[in-house]
């Protein structure tokens, strides 16, 4: 039996790797009070490269368990995963359970529609964002905008072996964002959780006229709001006697802290390696994947049960994917092999 989420619970807070400790640094700093339940799924990501039935997969399967641990809010922190099941989420937990989910495209949707000035705005984001036309969708309530969108799946490499800055990362931004430059946007969407940690080199090659927006402080607004909307807020002064905030791995541990560490800063008291979540939480009812899923996942992408890539390109990035659509534009940019 899932329990009604209580007050005191902790804010479940989860992306493919360390991207979304940008957004768990925002809700930290915005809701002291509050304590996170952090998982980055670094076993199966990242999600980019990955199909959205896989990426729903996983996704729903980290969900399940955060439900089942008994957090309060479902926090997406993950522009893959936020574009491929948001909605099931919010069907799933939200109408069912009452647990409120946040994620992070509309939230940098709303901060970019206010920023811009001349009506053209860029999205960076990873293959499967761009090709998920998550946020083309969202920018259609303004058809006025001209979007333009480029996938810079190897970003999000830089971000996780700890590179970010340097002669090879300044090359390829600059390969990637000449889209954009030649569009002429004045805003930029970074659609991807992992690029706030590169504002300086994407800043440098954009030049200062252009507004970078991140969905991260956004994002912890819109945490806010739900835990106000479904009286869900922690008690006053509770921080002090709560237990710290609690951040765990599906793959190596010392990697993730590291990178955590420095990415977020003395919060991270230890990182622990989790299979499943249940291993540091007693679980509820729900199923961590159903067969339907699986299937998705396994049987037609060519992964096998532990989740990692087994086909014949393993190893190698996947085909990128461009999108088109009326009034809005999608680029996918061709990745080396060697790429890592």
């Amino acid at each position: 039996m899932i329990n009604t989420p209580v007050p005191t619970a902790p804010i479940g807070v989860f992306d493919s790797g360390v991207g979304g400790l940008t957004v768990a640094r925002a809700i930290i700093d915005q809701l002291p009070g509050e304590q996170i339940a952090y998982v980055g799924d670094t076993a199966n990501g990242p999600y980019g490269p990955r199909s959205i039935a896989q990426v729903r997969a996983f996704a729903l399967g980290i969900m399940d368990e955060l439900v089942d641990a008994g957090v309060k809010v479902l926090v997406i922190a993950c522009n893959s995963a936020s574009a491929a099941v948001l909605r099931d989420a919010r069907e799933r937990y939200t109408a069912r359970y009452g647990i409120p989910v946040v994620e992070v495209i509309q939230p940098a949707v709303r901060r970019a529609v206010a920023a811009t000035r001349n009506g053209r705005i860029g999205v960076i984001g990873t293959e499967a964002t761009v090709s998920s036309r998550a946020y083309e969708d969202t920018f259609a309530a303004a058809p006025q905008l001209e979007i333009t969108s480029v996938a810079c799946p190897r970003f999000v490499e830089f971000v996780e072996a700890g590179v970010t800055t340097g002669p090879e990362l300044l090359a390829t931004a600059e390969r990637y964002l000449a889209p954009l430059k030649e569009a002429g946007v004045d805003t930029l969407v970074l659609g991807c959780t992992h690029y706030p940690l590169l504002t300086g080199v994407i800043s440098l090659v954009m030049g200062e006229s252009v507004t970078l927006v991140s969905s991260a402080e956004e994002t912890a607004k819109d945490v806010y709001r739900a835990l106000v909307r479904h009286g869900l807020e922690g008690p006053a002064g509770g921080a002090a006697e709560q237990p710290g905030h609690r951040f765990m791995a599906t793959g190596d541990p010392q990697h993730f802290e590291t990178l955590a560490r420095r990415f977020l800063g003395p919060e991270v008291g230890g990182v622990q390696q989790v299979d499943h979540i249940s291993e540091r939480y007693p679980t509820g009812v729900l199923a961590r994947i159903t067969p339907e899923m699986l299937s998705a996942a396994q049987g037609r992408n060519g992964h096998g049960a532990n989740g990692q890539y087994s086909g014949p390109n393993a190893g190698s990035p996947l085909p990128a994917s461009s999108v088109t659509s009326s009034g809005h534009r999608g680029i996918a940019t061709e990745e080396r092999p060697d790429a890592g």
